[in-house]
């Protein structure tokens, strides 16, 4: 599977979840960019990531008044090919991963901690 076939996938299954949201939280969802990675880069990783991360929110969450200690703008990140090799190449599992990856970062947009994101199913 290519990186960009894996980005087309990426994008389908991000464009359904959002139409699945509730009308107040899409609306975030919405105006908050995706960004697709293949991999994490050494910046990241440097920033005491695991190696096998498969998705991060960067920026300041929803509420939050942009601050001088979050130089990036609020988005999320998915790495497409740490994903997919989680997925071991089963395309249903890569969907899967790819739709609870994001909900979970759109959760950390939102301001829920990873309490609530369990509560919710997004662990």
């Amino acid at each position: 599977m290519t990186f960009s076939q894996l980005v087309s996938e990426a994008e389908k299954i991000v464009a359904k979840a959002k139409r699945k949201l509730p009308a107040a939280v899409a609306k975030h969802a919405d105006a908050l960019p995706v960004v697709y990675h293949d991999w994490p880069t050494e910046e990241i990783l440097d920033d005491d990531f695991e190696p096998d991360i498969l998705g991060l929110f960067v920026g300041d969450p929803l509420g939050v008044e942009p601050g001088l200690d979050n130089v990036a703008p609020a988005q999320i990140l998915l790495f497409l090919e740490s994903i997919y090799d989680y997925a071991e190449g089963d395309m249903r599992i890569y969907r899967d991963e790819v739709r609870i990856t994001y909900l979970h970062e759109l959760g950390h947009y939102l301001g829920w901690d990873e309490a609530d994101l369990e509560a919710r199913g997004l662990e």
